[in-house]
């Protein structure tokens, strides 16, 4: 550093030009063109000057020379608060942990309110789920909600029907039972008895022929012949109305009793195999029991007359006054079975 930079101070070599002249002091400068007092004043702002050559050495061997800047005291900082920069809103940013550093705490609240509105979108969407699986699953049966309302009436007036039914037989059991054990007409009431369920026992193994009131059911085939799954659910949902004895008989005549063994196959060119006895069609079940209640059964939505008719066919119900069963079926001799003692 020359001796015109040391001198002055600041670094820069002494401006030339007249000086200030020496006077008293507090008096101004009396000459027109001398600077204003306030930019020689120690509190105003320097302004860097850059020379040609910057941080390259001079031609005399001097040493670079920088850029010196005299930030002067603001405000704030005369009032005895710190300055803030951008190392103090890092340190303030850091020392919260709110954010990482260099990312503004405004996006990191941001990215936690997006992961909440997620979450609670999940939340939601899973509820209105469950919701709706618990709507499907307590909704009402789509056949008995496509029953009619008169249907609906007569099926619970045959249950109600039945139930008297069972209530008779069971008080007539009962009345049996205390004639048995009175001992003055045992003997005549038991022999009554087992007269009386030998005969319900015949009629139910198709060893006794049956007559009673009941319908008489005609399967005719359309574009498709009658398969021997519609003959079984037919037969099915007559049991479940209270059938009591049953055949089937062919357009042949050849004729079939229905048990609980009874077994159905489809035959050649549209025949039915009943109990290994070839049958051809159209088809009539005879079955004793109550006409309406069984009736019913058959014409309830999406039963055997619906699915008939679905394939082309057709079925023909007709009340008996008094239909016979005489179709009978062979005793089947047990070989393994015995009663209890």
């Amino acid at each position: 550093m020359g001796d015109e930079q040391t001198e002055t101070g600041t670094g820069w070599p002494q401006p030339a030009g007249p000086g200030r002249p020496a006077g008293p002091a507090g008096e101004p400068d009396p000459r027109p063109d001398a600077p204003d007092p306030d930019e020689l004043s120690p509190l105003a702002p320097a302004v860097p000057v850059e020379e040609p050559g910057r941080g390259e050495r001079s031609g005399d061997g001097a040493e670079p020379v920088e850029d010196v800047t005299v930030a002067l005291p603001t405000s704030d900082e005369a009032a005895g608060e710190p300055a803030r920069g951008p190392a103090g809103d890092a340190g303030e940013a850091g020392g919260s942990g709110a954010s990482a550093p260099g990312v503004p705490a405004s996006a990191s609240a941001r990215s936690r309110f997006s992961a909440a509105g997620v979450m609670i979108a999940a939340l939601l969407a899973l509820l209105g789920f469950t919701l709706v699986v618990q709507l499907k699953t307590t909704s009402t049966d789509p056949t008995s909600g496509a029953t009619r309302q008169e249907d609906l009436v007569r099926i619970l007036s045959d249950l109600d029907a039945r139930e008297n039914r069972l209530r008779q037989d069971i008080a007539s059991l009962e009345e049996s039972q205390r004639q048995l054990r009175s001992g003055e007409q045992g003997r005549q009431a038991a022999l009554d008895e087992a007269t009386r369920r030998a005969d319900e026992l015949g009629i139910l193994a198709g060893t006794l022929p049956a007559t009673g009131p009941g319908l008489s059911v005609r399967f005719e085939a359309g574009s498709k012949p009658i398969s021997a799954t519609r003959v079984l659910d037919a037969v099915q949902e007559l049991r479940g109305a209270g059938a009591e004895a049953m055949q089937i008989s062919g357009g042949d005549r050849a004729t079939a009793r229905i048990i609980a063994s009874t077994y159905f196959l489809d035959g050649e060119n549209g025949s039915l195999v009943v109990d290994g006895r070839r049958l051809t069609g159209p088809y009539t079940i005879t079955v004793i029991g109550d006409p309406a209640t069984m009736r019913t059964a058959l014409n309830i939505p999406g039963g055997v007359v619906a699915s008939v008719q679905g394939d082309g066919g057709n079925v023909i119900v007709e009340d008996r006054e008094a239909a016979e069963v005489s179709a009978l079926h062979a005793p089947i001799k047990l070989e393994h079975a015995r009663p209890v003692s």
